[in-house]
């Protein structure tokens, strides 16, 4: 059953967000799983909505692509771990 996500950086910034996804090269290979992600700036923070076929699927692309392109930015990655919400997707239309 689908998931969804809701991402929360806090302090987090734009800048912060385009370099991680650089270092994950998420552009040129999308995760396995990934249905819909957007992101954009909210209150004291970044946000970040995804949709995935599965919360192990996107536990498995946290450890193994988010993980260490966060780790790998050092000083200049987000200052706080992002808390993560699941909600469940009871009707996803794609067009």
């Amino acid at each position: 059953m689908a998931i969804g996500l809701s991402i929360r950086f806090s302090d987090g910034t734009a800048e912060q967000y385009d370099a991680v996804n650089v270092e994950m090269g998420v552009e040129t290979d999308p995760p396995e799983g990934l249905i819909f992600h957007a992101a954009g700036p909210i209150k004291d923070g970044w946000g970040i909505l995804d949709f995935w076929e599965s919360r192990a699927q996107f536990d498995a692309f946290l450890e193994s692509r988010i993980g260490p392109a966060i780790a790998a930015l050092g000083d200049a990655a987000p200052p706080n771990p992002p808390e993560i919400k699941e909600f469940p997707i009871h009707n996803l239309i794609q067009p």
